[in-house]
C-alpha cells in the first residue's frame, strides 16, 4: 500500500494543498493523520481522480437580494 502526502496529492489533482486538506476535512477524500501530516493511499487518490467535480466557483444566485447598505 503506497501512501502519498498532501503536497503530492495536490500536484496530481491540480489543486492547492489547502484545498486537498479541505476535501479531507469534509470527508470527501479519505486520509489518515500521521503526526502533523495526512497520508492518503494511492487507491483513494486514484478513486478521487475519477469523481466528477465542477471547476471554479459556483454561479451567484440571481434571486438573492442584496443586503442592507452599510
Amino acid at each position: 500500500m503506497e501512501l502519498v502526502g498532501v503536497t503530492v496529492a495536490a500536484g496530481e489533482l491540480n489543486l492547492t494543498p489547502n484545498r486537498v486538506r479541505q476535501f479531507i476535512k469534509l470527508g470527501r477524500l479519505p486520509a489518515q493523520r500521521i503526526g502533523r501530516e495526512y497520508a492518503i493511499t494511492r487507491e483513494d487518490l486514484e478513486a478521487f481522480k475519477l469523481i466528477e467535480r465542477p471547476v471554479g466557483r459556483p454561479p451567484k444566485d440571481p434571486w438573492r437580494t442584496p443586503g442592507p447598505a452599510v
